[in-house]
């Protein structure tokens, strides 16, 4: 063995592609294996037994194990998962109305407060300038009118 050996004549180019193709599918069952894990605790309709007699089955046999999962309750796992996202979902778009809402400043905006303030001249409870003089301190960002009638600290002409 004096001469030199090249790589390309021990390892050919089709064993390249079949090492290739066995880690892929190497990848993809360890992420089979992990989506599995996570339904089973994802499922809120099996009991806690179910629950551990599954999750004992995929670890100690995986192979029958995700098989048989797959096979007895795959067509759920889709469904478990989009209501999942489903969920998130509707959890962050409430979460962004309730931040636009101004939750932070009392849960009023100055749309809900000149709303209310109409209404209250609507009904005679207020006159025209006390409604003009809390209109202007609701829009001029003082933050809400406590008192319909109160005047801005700065007379308007």
């Amino acid at each position: 063995m004096s001469g030199q050996t090249y790589l390309a004549y021990d390892y050919p180019l089709l064993s390249v592609f079949w090492s290739m193709l066995l880690f892929f599918v190497w990848i993809m069952w360890f992420v089979l294996l992990f989506r599995i894990v996570v339904d089973i605790f994802r499922d809120d309709t099996m009991s806690g037994w179910a629950k551990a007699g599954w999750l004992v089955f995929v670890i100690v046999l995986p192979f029958l194990g995700v098989f048989v999962y797959v096979i007895a309750r795959g067509k759920n796992m889709g469904r478990r998962e989009a209501t999942q996202a489903r969920d998130q979902q509707k959890a962050f778009d409430s979460y962004i109305r309730e931040t636009a809402k101004g939750g932070g400043e009392g849960g009023t905006s100055s749309v809900d407060e000149l709303a209310r303030l109409s209404e209250i001249r609507a009904r005679g409870d207020i006159s025209d300038d006390e409604f003009r003089r809390a209109k202007e301190l609701v829009l001029s960002g003082s933050g809400p009118s406590e008192r319909a009638g109160t005047a801005p600290s700065a007379s308007a002409p």
